[in-house]
């Protein structure tokens, strides 16, 4: 390794130990961290090298914004990229390939949604229009299996009906196949995947000031089939949710009656159960939930009259982590940061161990944080 990167290294090493010994993390907890600086509800976001991407959203009953907004955990800063091409609230997002799709969405909170779709590239921060959707949607669920993105439900208004469409989009080829449509036509619901089946969680109808759902229903893209599971404890729809360590982490939205709501479930595919953990500070809904390791933030939102929230929040998992004791002598300290130093930009597993608690394949600062926050700590 050369002296460049040791310097480097050590320079980040100062750096996490003291964000370290500032803000330790308490297990079933949330934490404030700072606000996005554009205050807005009905986002789309992502999760993107360690980072959290915020796009779109709405700020009145009337507008969109084209705001795109980075959050890093590593150092609690926001930064400002280049703004979509057009203003939508409501839009589907994810990532596939170190890229970001944008799908649909709509120019206001009662407008009609869009067809198009957008790629943005981290990289160069450019964005590419790609081909049209079949059909105009917001608000559906997306999830990414085998290299085909899904997208479900949804709605063309929210003063129209939830449909129970599930299409598959090839990204490489930009076309579309039809799948086995949902059992339940809805909307304002979350998919997450878990060992290559995705859950599609709460939700409502189109009279949604009156009725959220329960549901929890699972598409195995593999059979082209659907599976009812157990519902959650709470009805909740623009709700916000996650996957930390196989298990999914049910967070805020709206109950019926249009009441916000803090809950915080999760689910366990392998019993089929829930269990509730502690609820955010602030209560939301319209807002984006992503996990970064063993942690999970919620941004953005509202409650009812639009109310905007602008804290983001940090959950801690409390899930166990690898030891960073890579040489076993019972204690944390500069053998260990030399042996993680020796691997410096590599793929090594026996000591990528951050994010916590799998790594992310690539010896870089998030080991360096994870080995900061043991640093002279006994195993």
């Amino acid at each position: 390794m050369k002296w460049q990167d040791c310097s480097k290294i050590a320079f980040a090493l100062n750096i996490v130990l003291s964000f370290a010994v500032l803000a330790p993390a308490a297990e079933d907890t949330w934490t404030y961290k700072a606000d996005i600086p554009t205050a807005r509800t009905w986002v789309g976001g992502c999760v993107l090298d360690q980072k959290i991407y915020v796009i779109g959203g709405s700020r009145s009953d009337s507008s969109a914004t084209s705001a795109v907004e980075v959050y890093d955990p590593l150092v609690n800063t926001w930064t400002k990229m280049a703004n979509m091409p057009s203003a939508r609230c409501y839009p589907v997002v994810c990532t596939f390939n170190g890229k970001i799709y944008v799908f649909g969405g709509s120019s206001g909170v009662w407008s009609s949604a869009f067809k198009s779709v957008f790629l943005y590239d981290p990289q160069t921060g450019a964005w590419t229009q790609k081909a049209d959707m079949p059909y105009a949607i917001g608000t559906s669920g997306i999830a990414v299996v085998d290299n085909m993105i899904y997208l479900m439900g949804g709605t063309t208004s929210v003063s129209n009906p939830p449909i129970s469409t599930v299409m598959a989009y090839d990204p490489m080829t930009e076309s579309w196949t039809r799948k086995a449509d949902m059992p339940t036509a809805r909307e304002g619901f979350s998919a997450c995947v878990v060992d290559g089946k995705i859950y599609a969680i709460g939700g409502c109808k189109q009279d949604w000031q009156v009725f959220a759902y329960k549901l929890v229903e699972v598409y195995d893209p593999s059979t082209n089939t659907w599976t009812r599971k157990r519902d959650m404890p709470t009805e909740r729809w623009s709700l916000g949710a996650c996957v930390v360590d196989g298990e999914i982490y049910a967070i805020g939205g709206c109950s019926s009656m249009l009441q916000a709501s803090t809950a915080n479930e999760v689910y366990d595919p392998a019993t089929d159960t829930w269990t509730t953990k502690s609820p955010m500070q602030q209560k939301r809904l319209g807002h984006f939930v992503g996990s970064i390791g063993d942690k999970i933030y919620a941004i953005g939102g509202h409650y009812p009259n639009l109310n905007m929230v602008t804290k983001t929040e940090e959950y801690d998992t409390g899930l166990s982590v690898p030891t960073p004791d890579f040489n076993g002598d019972g204690i944390v300290d500069l053998k260990d940061f030399s042996k993680l130093a020796q691997y410096w930009g590599r793929s090594e597993p026996s000591v990528d161990i951050g994010p916590m608690p799998w790594g992310d394949g690539r010896v870089d600062i998030h080991d360096v944080a994870v080995l900061a926050e043991h640093w002279l700590t006994g195993f």
